[in-house]
C-alpha cells in the first residue's frame, strides 16, 4: 500500500512540474496527447462550449464564451497546486506520516495520518511555515525542503507568465482594434481592398500587408507557444482574432489571384505567413479531422450571388474576377488551402468566419466619419469606389453607432 502511494506520489509531482515546464516556460508547441493541460482543457472546453452554443442570445454567448480563457487561467492554477499537494501527500504517507501531531495522529481512537500528510503538504507548498507539525526523520525533511521549493517555483513561473500573456494578448487586440477602420466592422475583404481606392492607395496597402505579416508571425509564435490565448475573446462582439486573420487571408487571396507587380509580392509574403499561422493552431488543438470534415462538406463562404456582389464591389479596381475565368481559377485554388483550417478552427472556438463583402446595412463608424467629410465637400481625396460603398452602406437612416 506504501509503495503504491510512494509511485502516484512520484508521478503526480513529476506530471504537473513536466507539464508546467511545458505549458509556461518552453517556446515552442508542446507535445503529448496525455499532458496534463490538454486533458484539462478537454474536459472543461467541451462541455463549456457546448452548453454556450445553446444560448439563443447572441450578445450573452459571447459573453459566456469570453469568460473562460480567464476563468480556464485560474482553474488550471488550481489544478496544478491540487495535485503538487495530493502528490507530495502521498509521498510523506508512504513514508509512514513522518510527523509529530498529537491532535490528528490519534483523534477518537481513529488514525488520520493521510489528513496530517495533506495538511502538511499544502502548508509547504505555499510556505506558511505555521511549525505546529514536526518532521520526525531527516527523509522527511528533505522532501519538504524540495516541496517548499517546488512551492516558490511555482509562484515564480506565475508572477512572471501572466504579463507575457497579456502581453501577447493586447498586442495582438491592437492590430485587431485597428483593422475596424481598414476593414469594416466586422472586417471584410471587399472592404480592405475599397478603402484603399484612393490615390497612393497601393503603396499604403503593401505597408499594411507587411504589418500583418508581422502580426501573423507573433501570433503564430506566442499562440503555438501558449495556445490558451486561443480563447480568450475580443473586447467587442463584432471583432476577434481569427475574423481578422481570415479577411486578411481573403485579401491577399485577391490580390494574388488578380494583382500583378508589388503588391502581389507582398500579398503572398503575407497569405503565406497568416496560412502557416491557421494551419499550426489547428495543428495544436488536434483539429486535423475536422479540417478534412469541412473540406468534405464543401461549404461555399462565397457563393455565386456573394461572388457577383464582391465583383461589382471591386469593379472598377485593379482586381477583375467575374471577367477573367483563370482569376477566379486561382482564388478558388487559393481558398482551398486556407478556409478548411479557419472554418475547423472557428467551429471549435465558437468563433465565426467573417463574410467576403460587408452586409449592406452593417454599421461601421468609418462610414459615418465619411459622410460628415461627403456632405462638407471633402471628398475630392478618395476615390468612386469608397464614395459608392459609403453610399450603399449609409441608405439605412439608423446607420452608425
Amino acid at each position: 500500500m506504501h509503495s503504491l502511494a510512494l509511485v502516484i506520489g512520484i508521478v503526480l509531482c513529476l506530471g504537473v512540474v513536466l507539464d508546467a515546464f511545458q505549458t509556461i516556460i518552453l517556446p515552442r508547441r508542446p507535445s503529448g496527447r496525455l499532458r496534463l493541460t490538454r486533458i484539462f482543457y478537454l474536459i472543461t472546453w467541451g462541455p463549456w462550449s457546448t452548453v454556450t452554443r445553446r444560448i439563443r442570445n447572441e450578445r450573452v454567448r459571447e459573453q459566456v464564451f469570453s469568460i473562460y480563457g480567464p476563468l480556464s487561467l485560474l482553474l488550471l492554477l488550481v489544478m496544478w497546486a491540487v495535485l503538487l499537494i495530493s502528490g507530495f501527500g502521498f509521498v510523506y504517507y508512504a513514508l509512514g506520516t513522518p510527523f509529530a501531531d498529537a491532535m490528528m495522529t490519534h483523534y477518537a481512537g481513529m488514525r488520520f495520518g493521510i489528513l496530517t500528510d495533506l495538511y502538511v503538504s499544502g502548508t509547504t507548498l505555499f510556505t506558511l511555515g505555521l511549525g505546529d507539525v514536526v518532521p520526525k526523520m531527516p527523509l522527511a525533511r528533505g522532501v519538504i525542503i524540495l516541496e517548499s521549493g517546488v512551492g516558490l517555483g511555482l509562484v515564480a513561473l506565475v508572477v512572471g507568465y501572466l504579463p507575457v500573456l497579456y502581453g501577447a494578448f493586447s498586442r495582438r487586440e491592437v492590430s485587431v482594434a485597428l483593422l475596424d477602420a481598414r476593414a469594416g466592422s466586422p472586417p471584410t475583404a471587399a472592404e480592405l481592398l475599397s478603402r484603399h481606392g484612393f490615390e497612393g492607395g497601393q503603396k499604403a496597402l503593401v505597408v499594411l500587408l507587411a504589418e500583418w505579416e508581422r502580426w501573423a508571425a507573433e501570433l503564430l509564435e506566442s499562440h503555438v507557444s501558449y495556445p490558451l490565448l486561443c480563447y480568450y475573446r475580443s473586447q467587442h462582439d463584432n471583432q476577434s482574432w481569427l475574423s481578422a486573420l481570415v479577411t486578411i487571408l481573403d485579401t491577399c487571396a485577391l490580390m494574388i489571384a488578380s494583382v500583378q507587380g508589388t503588391p502581389a509580392r507582398q500579398a503572398q509574403l503575407t497569405f503565406a505567413m497568416a496560412r502557416h499561422a491557421l494551419v499550426d493552431l489547428g495543428h495544436v488543438f488536434h483539429l486535423e479531422r475536422m479540417v478534412e470534415a469541412k473540406r468534405g462538406e464543401g461549404f461555399n463562404r462565397l457563393p455565386p450571388e456573394q461572388f457577383r456582389r464582391l465583383c461589382g464591389a471591386l469593379g472598377e479596381s485593379e482586381i477583375q474576377l467575374c471577367g477573367d475565368e483563370a482569376s477566379s481559377a486561382r482564388l478558388h485554388q487559393l481558398r482551398e488551402m486556407y478556409e478548411p483550417h479557419a472554418q475547423a478552427l472557428g467551429y471549435y472556438l465558437g468563433l465565426s468566419m467573417p463574410m467576403w463583402i460587408a452586409a449592406p446595412n452593417a454599421k461601421d463608424q468609418w462610414l459615418r466619419v465619411e459622410k460628415l467629410r461627403a456632405d462638407g465637400g471633402l471628398l475630392g481625396g478618395v476615390s468612386h469606389i469608397s464614395e459608392r460603398s459609403t453610399a450603399a452602406h449609409l441608405q439605412d437612416e439608423g446607420h452608425g453607432y
